[in-house]
């Protein structure tokens, strides 16, 4: 099942305010009719009791209107008139506004179902939406990938809830199964990012992926143990991180050299100060070293494959090249004139 951001008031909740209103016009009603009681009679001319003044409402407001009990006195036949009739006809508009209320919804989600289905392509797949799916989704989000661009798999209700209203498709089911990868339009994605909180999860669902898109779309995958590591590159992924030896390293590198983990996290938090980025080489740096460039270039990407500035290949740059470098990513601030 796939599940939109949420643009409006969902039918469950429009029904129950709309249920609500009806039962609150009920009662009003019987209390209006309750206070002039003495200017109704029933077929035997007999009063009205609370129970009669009930269903006298309900069966005038619904249009039933059997006749067995009819007012008689001018007072009554005056709120009949001013209050009782009014009130018939929007209790009417109550009920028929929240059949065609749930009907336009559904014409409406059905309508985006369709246009999503028919425009979707090169989006990211992020299978698995805790910590790991969230983090990736905010990294994605702060490179400039729209939200449209991105659709969550995930099973869990709660997480579910959680990508929808971050603004995110999400589709419900187990990404180990390709008829869910399918609704997700694994084929035409620019990428699979799996972020399940198992590893035997990821290589089922890096299995999965590999075959339905016989390799075509890269496919990024976390793991908690580096053993699974070679396994997960086996089963189709094209990159593994594994996420236990990466926390244990900075681990470490507090104790040795703490002022490392404020670069790092320097570099991985946004707006903090500096961040990585990627852009390719312009025509008047080719044929430099990337120690002249005016930015600070850390490594080339060169055909797919990354070069250190340490490599003999890494001298010089060449036509094609990526420049992975660290920019100045502080908030940009206007300055103020007096």
């Amino acid at each position: 099942m796939i599940h939109f951001p949420a643009q409006r008031r969902g039918p469950l909740s429009a029904l129950s305010l709309r249920l609500a209103a009806a039962l609150g016009l009920v009662l009003l009603t019987v209390a209006v009719v309750f206070l002039d009681r003495n200017g109704y009679r029933d077929v035997d001319e007999n009063g009205l009791t609370l129970l009669d003044c009930a269903y006298y409402t309900v069966v005038t407001l619904s249009t039933t209107g059997y006749g067995d009990i009819t007012p008689f006195s001018p007072s009554a036949r005056l709120v009949n008139v001013l209050f009782i009739t009014p009130a018939r006809v929007l209790f009417l508009i109550i009920l028929v506004g929240t059949t065609l209320e749930v009907l336009t919804e559904q014409y409406r989600t059905g309508r985006r179902l369709g246009r999503w289905r028919r425009t979707v392509k090169d989006h990211v797949i992020i299978c698995g939406y805790g910590t790991k799916g969230r983090s990736a989704v905010s990294a994605l989000l702060e490179n400039g990938l729209d939200k449209s661009r991105i659709v969550v798999v995930e099973r869990s209700g709660t997480a579910l809830r959680q990508a929808t209203s971050a603004g995110l498709v999400a589709i419900e089911g187990s990404a180990t199964r390709s008829s869910v990868l399918e609704e997700a339009h694994v084929r035409n994605a620019k990428a699979v990012i799996i972020a399940t909180d198992s590893d035997d999860a990821s290589v089922l669902v890096a299995l999965t992926a590999r075959q339905l898109t016989a390799g075509q779309v890269r496919i990024i995958a976390a793991v908690r143990e580096a053993e699974n590591a070679p396994l997960l590159r086996q089963s189709g992924a094209h990159h593994v991180i594994v996420s236990s030896a990466t926390a244990g390293r900075l681990l470490g590198l507090s104790t040795s050299a703490p002022p490392l983990i404020d670069v790092v996290e320097d570099l991985l938090t946004p707006g903090q100060g500096m961040a990585l980025a990627m852009r390719s080489a312009e025509r008047h740096e080719v044929g430099k070293s990337p120690r002249e460039l005016e930015s600070l270039v850390i490594a080339l990407v060169r055909r797919g494959k990354v070069v250190t500035l340490a490599d003999k290949a890494g001298a010089v740059i060449e036509t094609g090249d990526m420049l992975v470098h660290v920019r100045d990513d502080r908030p940009q601030t206007t300055a103020t004139h007096p």
